[in-house]
């Protein structure tokens, strides 16, 4: 199912969703302009890899720990593909805007970069020894969509659903989200059962669990904006 456009309403201007989407894009094409050898070692260089985090936790020496810590926040901005790209702004598009305007500006930034770093730790716990770079937004924006899940499980989304042919249908988002998730937690399940699944490359759905968990339960902890209301004099 694919989300074409939601009906809640905003009283604000997204910017830093905007700004976002923008500099998800710009990195992407930086990454594009790199020649294929330069591309791969940019991407193993601020990708995150579990192993070395793993290493650095159990006090590995030879581990440089910015090298393992800092592609936690890097990777959020980094993507493998157009169609990658595309498909998470995409979704970050269409909830993002509510989100961050019932937290504001300062706090939806801050929830976003909590919501990855906590879909990248989820990720380690059950692929801790995977030597594959992760990169993508994927995690930070399950976070959003988590968070949109819990404020606004009645608002309606236009969903494109192909079934032979392409048919639409406005679906709550509390479906459509629940039923993203639920797909998510088991394909996880089924790769951590599977033999090799931390040596080969792949979708990380457990960090899209734990970003969509991280979503839900930040959302609740963190205030939201106080809004300024307008009256007009009769």
């Amino acid at each position: 199912m694919i989300p074409i456009k939601d009906d809640a309403p905003r009283y604000s201007t997204p910017y830093v969703n905007y700004f976002l989407i923008v500099l998800n894009t710009l990195v992407f094409l930086f990454e594009v302009m790199l020649s294929p050898h330069s591309r791969v070692l940019f991407l193993d260089a601020f990708g995150f890899t579990p192993a070395n985090l793993t290493s650095l936790l159990q006090g590995h020496p030879r581990v440089v720990p910015e090298a393992a810590l800092l592609p936690i926040l890097t990777s959020m901005f980094l993507h493998a593909s157009w169609l990658h790209l595309i498909g998470n702004m995409w979704f970050l598009y269409i909830f993002g805007d509510n989100i961050e305007d019932y937290l504001g500006h300062f706090r939806y930034l801050a929830f976003y970069l909590l919501c990855g770093v906590f879909a990248t730790c989820l990720q380690v716990v059950f692929t801790p020894n995977s030597t594959i770079s992760g990169v993508g937004a994927s995690g930070a924006i399950a976070g959003v969509m988590g968070a949109y899940f819990l404020l606004f499980p009645s608002a309606r989304v236009l969903t494109v659903v192909p079934i032979f042919f392409f048919f639409f249908f406005w679906i709550p988002a509390w479906v459509l989200l629940g039923y993203w998730f639920v797909i998510q937690f088991l394909s996880g399940a089924a790769t951590s059962i599977a033999p090799n699944s931390q040596m080969t490359g792949g979708v990380a759905f457990w960090a899209h669990v734990g970003g969509f968990a991280a979503g839900i339960a930040l959302i609740k902890l963190l205030p939201h904006r106080q809004r300024r209301f307008r009256y007009d004099s009769w």
